[in-house]
């Protein structure tokens, strides 16, 4: 499995296209292995999902996002997970052991 989490000064973005990085997480047997970051290559409506999906992501966190974009990383079989906030490596943690709690999407345009 590979996280893709939308990243801004070591922190959950607000907005996953707004980001100026994603920060990428290998996880294998519910451990997180290699990690790395990978530039945002700019927004662009309908981009994002696509590219995530080719550096092989399996689940985007994010602060928020549009229905339109969450529909597209749902076509992408990537499972989105929004709301989330703080620390990159401390949400990942949680979000494995399944203690991540999420408030409401930080983004909310059509």
């Amino acid at each position: 499995m590979r996280i893709a989490v939308a990243c801004e000064n070591g922190k959950v973005s607000a907005h996953f296209g707004h980001c100026p990085e994603y920060k990428l997480y290998d996880v294998l047997d519910g451990k997180v292995g290699a990690s790395s970051t990978l530039a945002n290559p700019g927004h662009q409506p309908g981009v994002l999902p696509g590219y995530l999906a080719s550096h092989g992501v399996n689940c985007i966190i994010a602060g928020g996002m549009g229905p339109r974009a969450v529909q597209l990383f749902e076509q992408n079989n990537i499972e989105v997970v929004l709301g989330a906030k703080g620390n990159v490596d401390e949400v990942v943690s949680k979000y494995l052991d399944g203690s991540l709690k999420l408030g409401k999407s930080t983004c909310e345009h059509d």
